[in-house]
């Protein structure tokens, strides 16, 4: 993402708030296992409804991990962010002494939907009960920027901040603005997404979307690269990574587990599959191009995985044309399939999900897909032990938007050090 000599950005901290799993090792754990968490719905007010699958974090207490004053404030999108920010700072050993001016600390988040459970609930007060049952926080904690303002506030950091509101891929599109914000000069940011799409006003706006599955058995309702792909199941939850300066990480004694070497983004209008096919491409041909990376360094793809028979060829054929034969070589996974797509928060899943494959040295599998229909390597079944230097992450976004990240694998692995000293 850098020319030599310049400043890099790393990850040093990892922090999940899935289905599969609160925290880097619970979602690992499942991820790494292939798990499947899609199950029924079970959210209050949403049993009538067509989508029946989702994947829900269950298990998730926010006054255990979160404040009581900002609770009352925020959405539950917002509280996932939060806890996952927390959980990121917290495995990055990076606290208010290890932090020398609170301008050094930004903030990036991206969000698809925003609040949608609190401004439902509030809205429900202002029809039933009238204007002055509506609480004052209805104005803040839907809107898309709250999960940034409220981690900024809570850490005290007010170094550069920045939401981008976007359909899928503005995760990915998020952790590049945070790469890009510690390269002119910020000492670290904390970037990520998170979303929270199953209240019942949320699931019913939804329906519109024709990729969406209303498949009612779990393990069925989300088959990507299959001849039984039926669409996509939405899904809560992301991820928030913290970023710092390469060198500033290493003089505070943190190991840089990845470094953020490449993005790039196309946008090809809604619902034109064939016309993904050389978005996403051109994404992936550049983002490797930032990252002065060969096709055939690439050691994974974390693919998009919509779920649909045109979206998954148009996918299929995107990465063979930019990465050429090795494409059809390259080891290809899609986690998601068992834990659904979280909208902006699903590719950041799969960044982290990608630098802990490359610290393991294993490929999760994809769940519940057996009969791969398109010439890719897809890894199903159990995870593949692999040699991982180089992953790259795609996302596409119903609106029509692409994006590709490239990830190199951190100095502080095992293999690096030893290569480093030889």
């Amino acid at each position: 993402m850098n020319p030599p000599g310049t400043r890099r950005a790393v990850v040093t901290g990892i922090g999940v708030v899935a289905p599969g799993g609160i925290g880097a090792e619970a979602f690992w754990k499942s991820a790494a296992e292939g798990h499947t968490l899609l199950d029924r719905v079970t959210r209050e007010g949403c049993g009538h409804l067509p989508l029946k699958v989702a994947g829900e974090v269950r298990g998730f207490d926010p006054a255990a991990l979160i404040e009581g004053n900002h609770l009352v404030q925020t959405d539950r999108f917002t509280h996932f962010a939060m806890a996952a920010a927390s959980l990121a700072l917290e495995d990055a050993r990076l606290g208010r002494a290890d932090v020398g001016s609170p301008y050094s600390v930004g903030v990036v988040t991206a969000a698809g939907s925003g609040g949608g459970e609190f401004g439902q609930r509030e809205l429900q007060k202002l029809w039933g009960r009238g204007s002055r049952h509506v609480g004052p926080y209805q104005s803040i904690a839907w809107f898309y920027a709250a999960s940034t303002g409220q981690i900024s506030i809570r850490g005290g950091f007010k170094g550069p901040c920045g939401v981008v509101a976007a359909d899928e891929p503005g995760g990915l599109d998020a952790l590049a603005h945070a790469a890009r914000a510690v390269a002119r000069g910020t000492g670290t940011v904390v970037a990520g997404a998170a979303e929270a799409p199953l209240a019942p006003y949320s699931m019913v706006c939804q329906l519109g979307y024709p990729e969406l599955s209303t498949e009612g058995d779990p393990e069925r309702a989300y088959r990507p690269f299959t001849a039984g792909a039926r669409g996509f199941v939405p899904a809560e939850g992301g991820a928030m990574l913290v970023l710092e300066e390469e060198c500033a990480a290493l003089d505070r004694g943190a190991e840089p587990r990845a470094t953020v070497a490449g993005h790039a983004a196309t946008f090809t209008g809604t619902s034109r599959r064939e016309e993904s096919r050389e978005g996403l491409a051109r994404a992936i041909g550049a983002a490797l191009a930032e990252a002065g990376c060969a096709p055939g360094e690439v050691d994974v793809v974390f693919a998009d995985a919509l779920g649909t028979p045109e979206a998954d060829r148009a996918e299929a054929l995107a990465i063979t044309d930019a990465l050429g034969p090795h494409g059809r070589r390259v080891p290809v996974t899609a986690p998601k399939a068992g834990t659904g797509r979280a909208y902006c928060g699903a590719p950041v899943l799969d960044a982290a999900a990608a630098v802990l494959a490359m610290e393991h040295g294993l490929v999760p599998p994809t769940p519940n897909v057996f009969d791969v229909c398109h010439d890719l390597d897809l890894v199903t079944g159990r995870a593949r032990s692999a040699e991982l230097r180089t992953a790259l992450v795609l996302s596409r976004g119903l609106m029509g938007s692409n994006a590709a990240l490239v990830l190199r694998r951190g100095a502080g692995h095992p293999t690096d050090r030893r290569s480093a000293s030889a």
